[in-house]
């Protein structure tokens, strides 16, 4: 029980914070899914102290401003969406934000 209450404890405070991450692309304009991914588990454990079991994104994310993805964040037994919006795009520096459901499905 412990464990499921940190675990409701940092998603609460990941929803209550919309990350503004910046991530570069490489040589397309875009963001490979699997590094997507990483970088949201990477942010989440900047700002709550540790990092998910794991975080699936099923696409790429382009590298367009408005473009967007849905990614699923599992942790403790919960699954939590995430929603991915660009808001800025330099060269091959995709900034984007990301927005927590704020129950788990």
């Amino acid at each position: 029980m412990r464990r499921l209450l940190g675990s409701a404890l940092w998603v609460a405070a990941a929803v209550a914070t919309v990350a503004a991450c910046s991530f570069s692309a490489g040589t397309s304009v875009s963001v490979d899914n699997d590094e997507l991914a990483k970088e949201i588990s990477a942010q989440l454990e900047k700002q709550g102290g540790r990092a998910p079991e794991s975080v699936e994104c099923p696409d790429n994310l382009k590298g367009e401003v408005g473009a967007t993805t849905h990614c699923t964040l599992n942790d403790a037994g919960q699954t939590y969406g995430v929603d991915v919006n660009v808001t800025r795009v330099e060269g091959t520096d995709v900034r984007f934000d990301l927005k927590f459901d704020d129950e788990p499905h």
